[in-house]
């Protein structure tokens, strides 16, 4: 009788098991779903011509993509894609290359220094977090057309370098991850800062580094404010510039099969980014951080 309780009672746990197995992985496909059906209807109308896109809505792909991309490579006027694609590749990767290094430093060390005004230079970075970009942006564009340092791509580089919400992800990644018996070990073997910095604490940070890289990436590809008003010399505009550009023509000259076309492979480049760094974040949540 027993037994037979104890196998009915693992019975129903398996049951209940497999069915919230089939819940959630119906719920993620069809999440899935929804999120992968905008990119199927971008590439669909990047596939439609102009007069195709004004009949309406449609869930079939026409054959005029590569005529739109073979316009939009041609088109010169308003909008040097190719061109405002590397532009914007560029800003963007040394932008989050830059923004994810000096906030891991500068995390690194208000987490492995202990001075006075610790707690102080802390809470005074996270209340910068509270400050609309917006607001601090007026003095800055100010500065810049004064000293002359607009059409310049660092001016959308190096600025990165302050980012407080990247700083306190990497805080609280410090503080979850980083013993700080292992720096005080590096230091006693006779490692400097920065090599203690670059040589054992940024390998521990990469799951860390790699989401950072991530979001300063995206966040710099489509950043339209700032290029917008410091960016004016035609060959030095970034996409998003572009594709306003584009968009804001006249309704008669504007072609909507080459504005999708343009949108449409404006996401890859930051899809190869994702799928090169995902693979550093899942090593990091499946085998941890720091290795014996």
């Amino acid at each position: 009788m027993e037994k037979q309780l104890g196998y009915n009672e693992n019975r129903s746990a398996k049951i209940k098991l497999i069915t919230q197995r089939v819940l959630v992985y119906t719920f993620m496909i069809g999440l899935l779903i929804v999120c992968l059906f905008f990119f199927y209807l971008l590439f669909v109308n990047a596939t439609r011509s102009h007069k195709e896109l004004q009949n309406g809505f449609t869930l079939l792909p026409s054959s005029h993509f590569f005529d739109n991309l073979s316009s939009l490579w041609t088109n010169t006027g308003l909008a040097n894609v190719p061109r405002g694609m590397l532009n914007s590749f560029i800003i963007a990767s040394l932008s989050a290359i830059v923004t994810t290094y000096f906030s891991a430093l500068c995390a690194y060390g208000i987490y492995a220094y202990n001075f006075k005004l610790k707690k102080v230079a802390e809470t005074f970075i996270l209340a910068i977090m509270m400050i609309p970009s917006q607001v601090a942006s007026v003095g800055f564009i100010q500065m810049c057309d004064q000293m002359g340092w607009t059409n310049q791509y660092w001016i959308l580089i190096v600025p990165g370098i302050c980012a407080p919400a990247t700083f306190f992800y990497m805080l609280q990644h410090l503080r979850a991850n980083l013993p700080l018996e292992l720096v005080e070990a590096s230091r006693m073997d006779g490692s400097n800062e920065f090599m203690t910095f670059n040589r054992i604490v940024l390998p521990i940070m990469k799951p860390a580094l790699a989401v950072q890289l991530i979001f300063s990436f995206v966040a710099s590809w489509n950043n339209l404010y700032l290029p917008t008003l410091l960016i004016t010399d035609k060959d030095k505009r970034t996409l998003p510039t572009m594709l306003s550009l584009l968009r804001s023509a006249d309704f008669a000259r504007m072609d909507t099969g080459m504005l999708y076309a343009a949108i449409f492979i404006s996401v890859f480049p930051v899809m190869i980014v994702f799928f090169i760094l995902s693979k550093s974040i899942i090593k990091g949540v499946t085998s941890g951080s720091v290795k014996g």
